[in-house]
């Protein structure tokens, strides 16, 4: 009876967990508007503090927005903003920017951007990864 009653409620663990994962179709972009979509890092394991790294924002775009900055927040500290170093309009859309850290260690990095709409800066939304830095 025990071991029923505990997989039925690891089996509503795991469902939940499955249904918090899901993705919900995101709404079409309105006029002007910026999605990020993801954000890579091509040298990932050799990253080093005090040291430049490129880091590659992937969006969708109605049109060519103009991109003004990318700013970043390492495991809460920030942010900090850059200056864009390249942008490809494909589809989807890949902005450049090289940046650095101060601090050693695993840290979460967020990302957002900061581009023109109807004449105003407008901010994106944010896009997170994982990384490890390590000392020089």
């Amino acid at each position: 009876m025990r071991s029923i009653l505990l997989t039925i409620l690891l089996s509503g663990f795991v469902l939940l967990g499955v249904s918090s994962c899901a993705t919900v179709p995101a709404k079409p972009l309105s006029t002007g508007e910026l999605r990020l979509l993801s954000i890579s890092i091509p040298e990932k394991e050799n990253i080093k503090v005090y040291y430049p790294f490129v880091v590659n924002i992937h969006f969708e775009g109605d049109g060519n927005p103009e991109i003004r900055t990318a700013c970043f927040s390492f495991s809460g500290e920030g942010p900090q903003c850059f200056k864009v170093t390249n942008v490809n309009y494909g589809s989807p859309g890949t902005i450049k920017v090289q940046i650095l850290t101060k601090n050693a260690g695993a840290r979460l990095l967020e990302c957002y951007v900061l581009y023109i709409r109807d004449g105003k800066v407008q901010p994106t939304n944010v896009v997170k990864t994982y990384l490890h830095f390590t000392p020089q």
